[in-house]
């Protein structure tokens, strides 16, 4: 009973601190529960097997945990989880292009800064001079700088 008990002990160990690595960041209790129960695994491989046990114990949580950590890590490991969709969405310059300073519209969302407008029948992203804009303002095209348009509330 023992055996199972210290087995399980460095196995959830791992387990915590491979979600520390790689899913949960900076020092939490996941850390250092999975050090403790390494430790208290460890511990208990000495205290009821003796000093040859325990090294044996040491020996294969060391190896264990490095080659999980180095399998957790490889990039090929995470293809099957991972989101293989791209954005590859731009503005087209058509649609800037029918934009002048100075066309008055509508914000459709909150600019906070940047938000959804409408001006001359079309609905685009804008971004405000600074402020925030509420949503069904009424707004000013003050600037187009790099397909981004600009706009102050009227």
């Amino acid at each position: 009973m023992t055996i199972f008990i210290i087995v399980l002990l460095i196995v959830f160990g791992i387990v915590l601190l491979l979600l520390e690595f790689l899913v949960i960041p900076g020092i939490t209790l996941a850390a250092l529960a999975g050090i403790l129960m390494i430790g208290g695994g460890i511990y208990l491989s000495y205290e009821h097997y003796g000093n040859l046990i325990g090294n044996i114990t040491v020996l294969s949580t060391l190896i264990l945990s490095v080659s999980i950590l180095a399998l957790a890590l490889k990039s090929k490991t995470w293809n099957r989880i991972k989101l293989q969709t791209e954005v590859d969405s731009k503005i087209t310059k058509d649609e800037v292009d029918d934009i002048v300073i100075g066309d008055q519209g509508l914000s459709v969302s909150r600019l906070a800064p940047m938000g959804k407008i409408k001006v001359n029948k079309k609905i685009l992203e804008a971004k405000s001079t600074g402020v925030y804009i509420d949503e069904k303002t009424k707004v000013e095209v003050v600037g187009i700088i790099d397909k981004i348009i600009i706009v102050k509330p009227i």
